[in-house]
């Protein structure tokens, strides 16, 4: 019985990434405005984007980065890039970034919501002013950069693409103040797409699951104290562009992640023997 089910599960699931009507024609000449772009899978979102013949704005905090980066899509071909530096800890900011967006752009088509903070792995973290942190950079700009783009995509009849995060879908241990903001995320743009659609709105809406992935930064907080691999950042970032495309309402990357979710719906309290097999005790227990 268990062998057919899962025989099932795995044709079922082919049978949807095999179904691919991902176009990259679409995408040149496309306005885009893409956060958290300096590093990790923003980065390599920007290089497919430029690739792809998109016009960019790209934002995150580190100014020198976006430099380099702004320069590698030039190399690739982006017809259009522009930069600009950004912490969104601070509510003034998505403002003035979506503004920015809109003088260089004229409008937008995607808005690509991929910045994050993250507080350090370990029981410390949960405090409320870090939640309170974390809240802002993970949950509240993502709002607030939706409101500001959102006339603009109405009018392109656009797509927003909100790049989340496995933890939004199935919390798990040592990751409190993180996970209330990736479910906020879930929460509000699943919410937002219904609401969208009442209307008669043509703005979809991508919500991209995604696990750890190869950013030198995130792997190092969590060395020694998970043990998940990362995830290949140029593979993730093209998953989250083909679902932005074929304004699909959910990308899973790995494609495993769909099957996770779904077991959290059968085994809501996993038992602390399974939750232990992801975490180092010792290392836990130091944190």
């Amino acid at each position: 019985m268990k062998v057919l089910l899962l025989t099932g599960l795995g044709a079922l699931f082919f049978a949807y990434y095999w179904d691919d009507k991902f176009d990259p024609a679409s995408l040149q000449g496309a306005r885009v405005l893409l956060t958290g772009a300096s590093a990790g899978v923003g980065e390599e979102l920007a290089y497919h984007y430029a690739r792809l013949g998109s016009h960019l704005v790209i934002t995150a905090q580190r100014e020198a980065l976006l430099q380099k980066v702004v320069g590698n899509c030039r190399k690739l071909g982006a017809p259009k890039v522009f930069y600009i530096a950004a912490d969104m800890a601070s509510p003034e900011v998505p403002k003035h970034v979506v503004q920015f967006a809109l003088d260089k752009l004229g409008g937008l088509d995607y808005l690509v919501l991929n910045h994050l903070g993250a507080a350090p792995a370990g029981s410390r973290a949960r405090d409320a002013q870090a939640t309170r942190w974390l809240l802002q950079v993970n949950f509240l700009s993502y709002v607030q950069l939706t409101s500001l783009a959102l006339p603009s995509l109405t009018d392109s009849k656009g797509s927003l693409v909100v790049v989340s995060s496995l933890l939004g879908r199935v919390p798990t241990s040592f990751s409190s103040p993180y996970s209330a903001a990736k479910l906020a995320l879930d929460g509000f743009f699943s919410s937002l797409r219904r609401e969208l659609d009442v209307q008669d709105v043509n703005v979809a809406i991508t919500m991209c699951v995604l696990g750890l992935q190869d950013l030198a930064s995130a792997t190092e907080r969590f060395r020694g104290i998970t043990r998940a691999k990362a995830a290949p950042g140029p593979k993730a970032a093209l998953a989250v562009i083909r679902g932005g495309a074929t304004r699909a309402s959910r990308v899973f990357y790995p494609w495993r992640f769909h099957l996770l979710c779904l077991l959290r719906g059968w085994l809501p309290q996993p038992r602390p023997w399974f939750i232990r097999q992801e975490f180092n005790s010792t290392a836990t227990a130091a944190a």
